[in-house]
């Protein structure tokens, strides 16, 4: 974990006795395009948000209250004074701002301040208890545009705490509103150095292997993300992905950056050879940001943050390249199924797991995603396991796993577009019409709809 941030911070509360909410009943939404129901009834009815750039006295508040609070480490009467002056200027805009400082601040009485006065810009009492993370769905369900000038405003607040991220925080096609920290710290060894301990979640370059035969520490009903390339095969076990959460591998002679979200519930896995003439290996590494509850990778050459569920750089020089990664199928099953269906496999050895032996999926998420997701497609639970695919058409499609299995168990065909399921090794794998493979993947139904919005779902 990183060190507590903001520790100076005096704990000034005077301010919240002085909000009101008499402003609120001039500023609820009137035009533009209505919300979904589910949303209203989940988050209620959002503010009127003003457009246009910010007054020059709300810049100097937004400077004072965010950006000097966090290079001073201090908080005191003129960050008072500014914060008073924001909530004056009725913006909601800024409460991004305020998310993004009070993800930093573990001081309580600080944090009612900032949640205080994010309520009456908002015109919604939120709770005191994990009050960031409620602000911040509310701000992503209601879609409350970033105010001006804010990718430099949060980059100062994010980088005061770890200057590696100078070179992640850049203009990009990523929606920074929606970028929080993960808790943890930037991985930013470079390739093959990952013997080497970091403070970070440690990714692992080129892992040993060994045969099924000799991984007898693996039990039958463990979990494994398998991965065949080339007629080559190798099992990813859960227990260890938690703890990598990033992987840098060779298999059937290609290279491979395999990316695990363990809020997500998916394991990735995407080439990283054959690319565009000029463009070296990514090597890809967790650069300790998530995005919407997903992992936030980077490739540790460049500086370049790719888009994790999709596959494409966002920023940075690969970004200006247009580099988007081809998929492999990733299979989530058991060991005892995929070894064996498939003898031959190599398996991650035990070493890499680190001593430590995490079941994050069935203890700290077993109850909803414990970092903002903000609104979810109501057609599935958050949480139920989808098997994700793109068509041949560029149109994505969930099939939910637990029926998908059932069908395909009674030997019925399921099949969308050019997509066709088939079993492999107690998992699932998506092909094409002549079984080429297609890079599916499994995943949790908040996480795929999101990134993929307007997804079809396959109904069974």
């Amino acid at each position: 974990m990183a060190p507590p941030i903001l520790s100076r911070i005096a704990l000034v509360a005077a301010l919240a006795a002085m909000l009101s909410l008499a402003w609120l009943d001039d500023l609820r939404a009137e035009d533009g395009e209505p919300l979904p129901d589910y949303v209203v009834e989940s988050f209620g009815t959002p503010p009127t948000v003003p457009d246009g750039p910010l007054p020059e006295g709300l810049q100097a508040a937004v400077q004072a209250a965010f950006v000097d609070s966090m290079e001073n480490g201090t908080w005191g009467e003129a960050q008072t004074t500014a914060l008073g002056q924001i909530v004056d200027a009725k913006d909601p805009r800024i409460v991004w701002m305020i998310t993004d400082l009070m993800r930093f601040v573990s001081q309580p009485q600080l944090n009612a301040l900032l949640t205080a006065a994010a309520s009456q810009l908002l015109g919604k009492d939120m709770p005191q208890v994990n009050s960031w993370g409620i602000v911040t769905d509310h701000l992503i369900a209601w879609d409350i545009p970033a105010p001006p000038d804010y990718l430099a405003v949060k980059r100062a607040i994010f980088t005061s705490v770890v200057p590696g991220w100078d070179r992640i925080f850049v203009e990009g096609d990523i929606d920074w509103r929606h970028v929080s920290w993960g808790g943890v710290l930037i991985d930013d060894r470079a390739y093959d150095t990952t013997d080497e301990p970091c403070n970070c979640i440690p990714a692992a370059d080129n892992p040993d292997v060994s045969t099924a035969d000799e991984a007898t520490w693996l039990k039958d009903d463990d979990i494994v993300f398998g991965i065949e390339v080339n007629g080559e095969y190798r099992a990813y076990p859960r227990r260890i992905m938690e703890v990598r959460e990033m992987v840098n591998d060779t298999l059937g002679g290609r290279h491979l950056g395999i990316p695990y979200c363990t809020l997500c519930g998916a394991a990735q896995a995407y080439f990283t050879d054959d690319l565009p003439g000029g463009v070296e290996r990514p090597v890809l590494r967790t650069s300790g940001l998530l995005i919407r509850s997903n992992k936030v990778m980077y490739d540790v050459n460049t500086y370049s943050v790719f888009d994790t569920f999709r596959g494409n750089a966002v920023t940075g020089p690969l970004a200006d390249k247009n580099l988007k990664l081809e998929q492999a199928t990733v299979v989530t099953t058991d060991w005892g199924r995929w070894k064996e269906a498939h003898p031959e496999t190599t398996v991650l050895v035990e070493e890499l797991a680190l001593g430590r032996d995490f079941d994050f999926r069935n203890n700290r998420d077993a109850n909803g995603p414990i970092f903002p997701v903000g609104d979810v497609d109501p057609r599935l639970p958050v949480h139920e396991d989808i098997i994700g695919v793109i068509t041949a058409s560029g149109k994505p499609v969930a099939f939910q796993r637990s029926k998908a299995f059932v069908a395909l168990m009674n030997g019925d065909e399921i099949a969308f577009e050019n997509v066709r399921l088939k079993l492999d090794a107690g998992g699932i794998r998506a092909v094409d019409a002549d079984g080429s493979d297609l890079g599916s993947h499994q995943a949790f139904w908040f996480a795929w709809s999101q990134f993929h919005p307007g997804t079809e779902l396959w109904e069974g």
